[in-house]
């Protein structure tokens, strides 16, 4: 994914000005729900409604649909932090999972950076239920290269 492709103004080179609302997340996030709430450089923001078809066995919030959510706003964040037409994709991911999310609730999520270099960005990303508890914590490294790298 280049940052041409998430950034609709990406002819301007400047970085992290978009709106959360205009910057189009992964299809596959869209297939499964993720919404994007807030956009900057130093924090990204988006949710998920549970649904049925997001249940793993045991009726809670399947854990791919939660690394699917953090990795969703990890590329977000990075492409809010690097110049038009750069690339960007995840190269490594690790996830603590805290407490389940039922069926009917909203995960709501927060994306900061531990750090934001020139080839490699880390981002941490907390994972809460509606009432507030504390889901999973995924930590994120994203690789930054020259567009059609890779």
């Amino acid at each position: 994914m280049t940052s041409d492709e998430l950034r609709p103004d990406a002819a301007s080179g400047n970085a992290g000005s978009a709106r959360a609302s205009a910057i189009p997340t992964a299809p596959f996030a869209d297939h499964i729900g993720v919404k994007v709430t807030h956009v900057s450089p130093e924090r990204v923001e988006g949710e998920l409604l549970v649904r049925p078809e997001h249940a793993n066995r045991n009726g809670g919030l399947h854990g791919g649909a939660v690394v699917t959510l953090a990795d969703s706003l990890s590329g977000i964040a990075t492409v809010a932090n690097v110049p038009a037409g750069v690339a960007t994709a995840t190269i490594e991911l690790k996830t603590n999972f805290l407490a389940p999310v039922a069926v009917g609730d909203v995960a709501r999520a927060e994306c900061t950076p531990l750090h934001r270099g020139r080839t490699t960005m880390v981002w941490q990303t907390h994972i809460r239920r509606g009432d507030g508890k504390l889901v999973a914590i995924v930590t994120q490294t994203q690789i930054v290269t020259n567009k059609g790298a890779g």
